[in-house]
């Protein structure tokens, strides 16, 4: 399994406009972080996860341009669903299935209606909207026929009930607070984690970077990466000083082999 880290960056991204603080005024390239998503390559089999409003840079700059099997979509919120419309230049290879819970594909059908009509105009991407359940896994295919399971888990965005994915022995948390009991049994063996962490200030609906640690503590993966930082996180060389081993700040590029 390969996973490429599209982007680590919170809803505003990184530098935030308008800011002139360390972190956005940084030379280091790994402080520079576009909206959050990733690219998961298993068995031949290509999953991205969340489809945002930078997507379409990401892609350019990945220059790895194959089908797109299956896009999973953990939230509604825009920096997570943004950029499906750019998803049309991967609809040359073949309609792209998306998954999603039913609020959020309801939510995207709104945003994008002309995608869903009965008559599409030319140029709009061809993409199927699937409803998915917290805790009821489902199956990807490529255009060859290799299937992959997916097992989506409830997670909590403050108050806003969303979803991970795991994926094998992968799990991909994003815009997490809390998580509830049955969700840590869905994790039980998970040896590789991508996990969101904000920033040290404590905030309604995302987890600091103590609590992401805490939380990696109680899932055991052997390896964990930190993904959606804002500015506030601080510089990547100084805050990954301070993370144990087995825990890394990743940041935009990052290639993962599992």
């Amino acid at each position: 399994m390969k996973v490429s880290i599209l982007g680590s960056g919170t809803s505003i991204g990184v530098p935030e406009i308008g800011c002139n603080c360390s972190v956005c005024t940084s030379s280091d390239a790994r402080d520079r972080r576009l909206r959050c998503s990733g690219l998961v390559e298993v068995d031949g089999i290509r999953i991205l996860i969340d489809c945002g409003p930078d997507f379409r840079q990401q892609m350019l700059t990945l220059n790895d341009y194959r089908p797109i099997d299956a896009v999973l979509i953990t939230h509604e919120h825009y920096d997570h669903v943004g950029g499906i419309d750019d998803l049309r230049a991967f609809c040359r290879f073949r309609d792209i299935p998306v998954f999603a819970e039913s609020d959020t594909a309801d939510a995207i059908r709104q945003r994008i209606p002309y995608c869903f009509r009965e008559h599409l105009y030319p140029g709009v991407p061809h993409i199927t909207l699937t409803d998915i359940l917290p805790g009821c896994p489902f199956t990807v295919q490529d255009l060859q026929g290799n299937t992959v399971d997916i097992m989506p888990f409830r997670i909590m965005h403050g108050q806003l009930p969303i979803v991970g994915y795991r994926i094998g022995r992968f799990a991909w948390i994003t815009d997490m607070l809390t998580m509830p009991a049955e969700s840590y049994g869905l994790l039980r063996g998970v040896e590789a984690l991508v996990i969101n962490a904000l920033r040290h200030k404590p905030h309604p609906a995302h987890q600091t970077v103590e609590q992401a640690l805490d939380n990696i503590s109680r899932i055991g993966p052997r390896r964990a990466w930190l993904i959606h930082f804002s500015h506030e996180v601080g510089l990547h060389a100084a805050e990954e000083a301070t993370l144990p081993a087995h825990v890394r700040l990743a940041y935009d590029g990052l290639q993962l082999t599992l």
